[in-house]
């Protein structure tokens, strides 16, 4: 072989090289560190805030449950719940997870965990809290203003079409009638029967039993271990601990996380992915009228 050819060879088995670390790098940063480059490891999947959306949640927990290296996941949760849809979307990702793997998914809680937040962790094998987290608060609520007596006052008439009697219920133009209050009441009551339901067959509790704590009353880490709506009380490193003990990984395992989302120069010229514009949007919701909605979330 020639000097010149000899010298095309290295430099091509070079360029290989470099492709191939470059790809790695790709994936290891894309996943954030995922398990691949270091054996088994922990998933810890966070739920925190106001649940207002599910995607981003789901998308990061499908994440996760493709890595053959991950060999058991933690929900870490900090949140005082939120939308019902958001809610139970969250929860039937963690049920499903839960069901169709054999792979240990606890959920642990924080600071806080109530409401929709309680809901989505009923969804995992067990549930873990601290002595002091608030807990609970198993109900729903539905609440918009009524403005009827503002327009009134500064003489403002507000004209509404509608198809039905009942389509503009909820406006803001005119008070409820009993009719109306009736109607709600209903809807609120079959959302708070199906929480009721969930926690029921999730954590092995008489449907009575749940029912006379589903009042929307807030419980500390140590009353909700008491009544069964936990499974214990740890620090989320010990639970991290514990599902590596039950992934066969032992104590102390490798941990991976989801990379905390970064919005850079090409974000702000024009690179927000649908996703992320709909959630900036969303944020915006305080500045605009909303309709009513159902929440499971602590107040």
């Amino acid at each position: 072989m020639t000097y010149d050819k000899r010298n095309t060879v290295i430099a091509l088995l070079a360029l290989l090289g470099i492709f191939g670390v470059g790809a790695i790098l790709s994936i290891w940063w894309t996943v954030g560190n995922t398990s691949f480059l270091a054996g088994g490891r922990v998933a810890v999947v966070p739920l925190r805030g106001v649940i207002t959306d599910e995607a981003a949640f789901t998308r990061t927990l499908d994440g996760f449950r493709e890595d053959p290296g991950v060999r058991a996941f933690v929900i870490e949760i900090e949140s005082p719940g939120g939308t019902v849809g958001a809610s139970q979307s969250i929860f039937e990702a963690i049920r499903d997870l839960r069901d169709d793997d054999d792979r240990p998914v606890l959920a642990w809680m924080g600071d806080v965990g109530a409401s929709g937040g309680y809901y989505a962790a009923v969804g995992a094998d067990s549930v873990y809290a601290l002595p002091g987290t608030m807990t609970g608060s198993i109900g729903v609520i539905m609440e918009f203003p009524n403005a009827e007596e503002l327009f009134r006052k500064v003489g403002v008439d507000w004209e509404v079409v509608a198809s039905a009697e009942h389509k503009d219920l909820g406006g803001y133009g005119r008070s409820l009638s009993p009719e109306d209050r009736e109607i709600l009441e209903e809807l609120v009551s079959d959302v708070h029967e199906q929480f009721v339901e969930v926690v029921s067959d999730n954590r092995d509790l008489d449907r009575e039993t749940v029912r006379g704590l589903a009042d929307g009353r807030v419980f500390t880490g140590r009353q909700a271990n008491e009544l069964g709506l936990v499974d214990g009380l740890m620090t989320l490193p010990e639970t991290i601990d514990l599902a590596g003990r039950m992934a066969g990984l032992g104590a102390d395992p490798r941990v991976v996380r989801p990379r905390e989302p970064r919005v850079g120069l090409w974000d702000l010229i024009g690179g927000l992915s649908l996703g992320d514009a709909r959630a900036w949007i969303g944020s915006l919701a305080p500045l605009r009228p909303s309709a009513p909605r159902l929440l499971f979330e602590l107040r």
